[in-house]
């Protein structure tokens, strides 16, 4: 193979404003909402050729948000610590503090987010 397998992520929400609302605050990034016949999907930005998945958050009743089922997306940081400081004050919740994985693999950390979803940071070693 020569790429990595995960092309595209989608995260669950239940409200789209409110769930952009977050993401926007807590990464600093923009989101733009586009409704494909009554699935609203917010689009994460998106740099073509670099590495890493790309993925959108997704509105539609067959989306359930979850904190204990399903897979965990991992958001690629520059240090989790930055993104996990402003998680709190956007509404959600830190499930675990930044947390060493090991010297040579990096740090991670986990929250939830204003739908119920558990979310991932993950950065390398500093």
């Amino acid at each position: 193979m020569e790429q990595n397998m995960v092309a595209w992520f989608e995260i669950p929400v239940t409200n789209m404003d409110r769930a952009k609302a977050f993401y926007e605050s807590v990464f600093k990034i923009d989101i733009k909402v586009e409704d494909f016949g009554g699935t609203l999907m917010g689009w994460f930005p998106s740099a073509i050729g670099k590495p890493g998945a790309m993925g959108s958050l997704v509105k539609n009743e067959a989306y359930i948000p979850s904190d204990t089922h399903g897979a965990l997306v991992y958001f690629g940081s520059n240090d989790v610590a930055d993104e996990l400081s402003r998680v709190e004050t956007s509404g959600g919740y830190v499930l675990q503090d930044k947390t060493q994985i090991s010297p040579e693999i990096g740090f991670m950390a986990l929250f939830k987010d204003t739908e119920g979803n558990r979310i991932a940071l993950y950065s390398e070693p500093i």
